[in-house]
């Protein structure tokens, strides 16, 4: 089962830190956040990535090239560079990447129509952001999709708040105090999806579309969207 991920914004929300990186390649415990996302899928058992590409993708696929040569004795001779002897640390080393250009001003609907024909035909494929990490139990998301039959699932969890929360007596004695803490009563898109093939058909060939906008609006329509709700 492959699994898409969205890693070609422009993350200018990041200010400085996306001057000379993408957003998915900003480090979180040594290792880019786009590798963490990687690592709790293939800690789950799936292996087959496809990484939609566009805002400085040569630093992505450079450091794919790269990432099981660092911490190894390589050697290079003529036109061929390999690893000598038996590698000692590899990275993920039963998964295979396809790194696709998607365009640098592509909308998130657009930029999965353009890796449509690296998709299997009759295959489910899971769909998520470059810079969403998730504790969600992908197996419990995955299980909950085939239970329902329709063609897409949207991860959904509790936002934050934007402010904290001060909560005091008339004497204006504070009983609670929760900095910027969950609001349990909504739910938002948590950014792990899992799809059927058909959510193709209902992404326009001619406009630049955001894949959360009038796809998943055209999804609900024919209700064929349902929300699993993950607490964590």
């Amino acid at each position: 089962m492959q699994v898409i991920i969205l890693a070609g914004g422009l993350g200018t929300r990041l200010g400085n830190l996306t001057s000379e990186i993408p957003k998915p390649m900003v480090k979180i415990c040594n290792y880019p956040i786009l590798l963490q996302i990687i690592n709790h899928f293939y800690s789950f058992g799936f292996k087959e990535f496809i990484i939609c590409l566009g805002y400085k993708q040569e630093v992505i696929k450079e450091y794919f090239i790269n990432m099981n040569f660092y911490s190894n004795n390589i050697l290079i001779s003529r036109d061929k560079v390999s690893i000598i002897d038996k590698q000692k640390n590899q990275l993920f080393p039963e998964a295979k990447f396809k790194l696709i250009d998607t365009g640098l001003d592509s909308m998130t609907g657009n930029r999965l129509l353009r890796v449509k024909d690296y998709v299997g035909k009759d295959d489910s494929f899971f769909l998520t952001y470059g810079d969403g990490i998730s504790s969600v139990n992908l197996t419990k998301l995955l299980e909950f999709h085939k239970s329902h039959k329709g063609i897409g699932t949207v991860t959904s969890v509790h936002p934050s708040a934007r402010f904290g929360e001060v909560i005091t007596d008339k004497d204006g004695l504070v009983n609670s105090f929760k900095e910027k803490p969950s609001v349990q009563d909504s739910w938002i898109n948590g950014g792990y999806f899992v799809f059927e093939p058909e959510i193709f058909d209902f992404i326009s060939n001619d406009e630049n579309e955001m894949l959360e906008q009038r796809p998943l609006e055209r999804l609900v329509e024919k209700k064929e969207l349902f929300s699993y709700r993950f607490d964590g």
